[in-house]
């Protein structure tokens, strides 16, 4: 995680982007990659997503744009000086308390 993190902070040093580089525009360029993914599967079926990846076209796309919100995550939790295996650990606990093996299996109900 720490090499992606520098390699993407330096990309963006090198075309001296870091100055468009705030958490704001992060976050909204953020969404819009998770829009991009999200349209990828928009209109297939369970079984089609599910399957995504054996087309080539299509899982070519959604690599891509998995890409590309990984590139813009990890580059806003940079800037925000945010440890992003830490905070996913964190979260991760965090649920693991909140939705019990006894109480959560099998079921999506939220708490």
């Amino acid at each position: 995680m720490e090499n992606l993190t520098d390699r993407v902070r330096a990309f963006a040093e090198e075309r001296d982007w870091q100055q468009f580089h705030t958490p704001k525009n992060l976050a909204m360029a953020l969404a819009g990659e998770v829009g991009e993914l999200i349209a990828e599967f928009q209109w297939l079926t369970p079984k089609q997503s599910a399957a995504v990846m054996s087309d080539q076209d299509a899982g070519s796309r959604v690599r891509a744009e998995i890409g590309d919100v990984m590139i813009y995550l990890t580059r806003l939790a940079d800037v925000l000086g945010i440890d992003l295996v830490e905070a996913a650990l964190t979260k991760l606990e965090d649920s693991a308390r909140r939705y019990p093996v006894e109480q959560a299996r099998g079921s999506a109900a939220k708490r």
